[in-house]
């Protein structure tokens, strides 16, 4: 959908769910069903290898499940309600003070591995 080229100068341009967001939203209305990526992409029109990369990440998370070639919402439900929660908490926080600046945070941020790196799973 196009902006008018005020709204873009201004920054005031309307916020759609990211793919991430939409996938989640996806799996979870139907939380007793499991998908392929393909079929993800179809329900929330979206680009499938966009799903794809999507998939992977919420996979990294633990807030999906894989199998063959189907998806699933994670059966932790409450962790899917936690990182919403973190999620919209950090928009409203960004929105509030205009969000963090990334060269203070690489600076300041402890050295962490990626969860899927832990041992402690």
């Amino acid at each position: 959908m196009p902006v008018s080229i005020d709204d873009f100068e201004s920054g005031e341009l309307p916020r759609e769910p990211s793919v991430p967001e939409q996938v989640l939203a996806y799996l979870y209305r139907y939380r007793e069903q499991a998908f392929t990526r393909s079929e993800i992409a179809t329900g929330i029109d979206e680009d499938s290898n966009t799903v794809g990369t999507a998939l992977s990440r919420l996979k990294d998370r633990d807030l999906v499940r894989h199998k063959g070639e189907y998806w699933a919402i994670t059966d932790d439900l409450e962790r899917v309600t936690g990182a919403y929660d973190l999620h919209t908490t950090t928009e409203r926080l960004d929105e509030e003070d205009g969000g963090i600046d990334a060269t203070e945070w690489e600076s300041a941020a402890p050295d962490m591995p990626h969860p899927s790196e832990r041992d402690d799973r």
